[in-house]
């Protein structure tokens, strides 16, 4: 069984289960490490709405993050994050500073 990222009536990403709870759960963990909401909603009946504007601030706060630091750990832990902002991207959010583009690739 797959699960939906949409925004409005658009889907734009269909994950296996798996793969969508372990995207929310790590996106959880950047929501409360930056103390910002992702914009991702509660997958509900398989299917998470995306608030574009709120995924695009989170998703370029990530990368932030990410650039400030030069921790191999830390590093490695943010390419979750990385994700998260072509998700926004492809979401509608504007430009993330992720030189990646389209939610294919997550």
């Amino acid at each position: 069984m797959s699960q939906y990222f949409s925004m409005g009536e658009e889907p734009l990403w269909n994950p296996s289960s798996g793969a969508a709870r372990l995207f929310l759960r790590q996106t959880a963990v950047f929501e409360a490490e930056l103390g910002l909401p992702s914009g991702l909603g509660p997958m509900e009946n398989d299917e998470c709405q995306i608030d574009s504007v709120v995924l695009g601030a989170f998703a370029n706060a990530v990368l932030a993050h990410r650039e400030r630091t030069r921790h191999a750990v830390i590093l490695a832990l943010s390419l979750h994050g990385e994700g998260t902002a072509v998700e926004g991207e492809g979401a509608g959010a504007g430009p993330a500073h992720a030189p990646v583009s389209g939610l294919g690739h997550l």
